[in-house]
């Protein structure tokens, strides 16, 4: 049985993979339509005073890379998508977290996946500032597919002290 930190983890299938996988997609995809129906394109709402709300296509991956790369970036999405499905199914060692980990990427990357086959561009709609300098604008699958690294790097470069 996996631990949190230790154990094989909870494969792609199980209830901790597929329900975390889910709920990213569905919580990502709900937060775009809502934020597609709400939010007039380029027009910021202030939320906190590091966060505003400022919906934009994006029609490349982190930072607008690759721009205008529609079937090629719908293409690299899936395979990078099956090969963490497969290394996932392969992993021996990370126990729960690392299975949230893997699930956060999955749904996140899927969520975006969506957007790209459906609509050609993804909808971010979260800008994170300090003052008047742009960090970047990013939806609820790009912080899942912040946080699944984070929680592998967590268990994997610093793994619990035996």
């Amino acid at each position: 049985m996996a631990t949190w930190r230790t154990g094989r983890p909870e494969g792609p299938l199980s209830p901790v993979g597929l329900g975390i996988a889910i709920a990213v997609v569905l919580l990502d995809q709900i937060a775009k339509l809502v934020a597609t129906a709400w939010l007039p394109p380029g027009e910021p709402t202030d939320v906190l005073p590091i966060l505003t709300l400022y919906r934009v296509e994006n029609t490349g991956i982190a930072f607008s890379f690759l721009s205008n790369s529609g079937s090629v970036l719908v293409a690299a999405t899936l395979a990078i998508t099956v090969a963490m499905f497969v290394f996932w199914t392969r992993t021996q060692d990370g126990g729960r977290l690392a299975a949230i980990g893997f699930a956060c990427i999955l749904g996140g990357a899927i969520g975006n996946l969506i957007d790209r086959v459906r609509l050609g561009h993804v909808v971010d709609f979260l800008l994170l500032h300090f003052g008047e300098r742009v960090l970047f604008v990013f939806n609820l699958a790009d912080a899942a597919l912040t946080l699944g690294p984070i929680l592998l790097l967590l268990v994997y470069v610093f793994p619990p002290k035996q």
